[in-house]
């Protein structure tokens, strides 16, 4: 069943008909079957193609958090707290920061806060 949801979906993307919620779509199907690899992609191109898209931003953390790029992911989910407070979108930025916050080695916060 998810097999045919992602061949329909690469359907609509061959056919020209490439966005951002096509790729995050794509993304999270991905995402949903194990292939981290092309869930990342796919998320890539959701951000490049609408960077004040707060859930592909968060899909592409999530993404690169599973394909074990926790650092990047991390990145992923500072940009998209900032996309998703500007734009007023309260629980996609509460939902990144916690997401963030689970992949950030321990002590990287109390260093942080002696910096300041």
């Amino acid at each position: 069943m998810r097999q045919d949801l992602i061949a329909n979906l690469e359907a609509l993307l061959k056919k020209g008909g490439d966005n951002a919620t096509l790729r995050l779509a794509l993304a999270a199907r991905y995402l949903d079957v194990g292939d981290a690899g092309a869930a990342v992609k796919h998320a890539e191109a959701a951000v490049r193609l609408d960077a004040e898209y707060s859930a592909a931003w968060k899909a592409l953390g999530q993404a690169l958090a599973a394909h074990g790029r926790a650092a990047e992911a991390v990145q992923a989910y500072e940009r998209g707290i900032g996309v998703a407070e500007r734009r007023g979108d309260r629980q996609a930025a509460k939902e990144m920061r916690v997401f963030k916050k689970r992949l950030e080695p321990k002590g990287a916060k109390a260093s942080e806060q002696s910096d300041s």
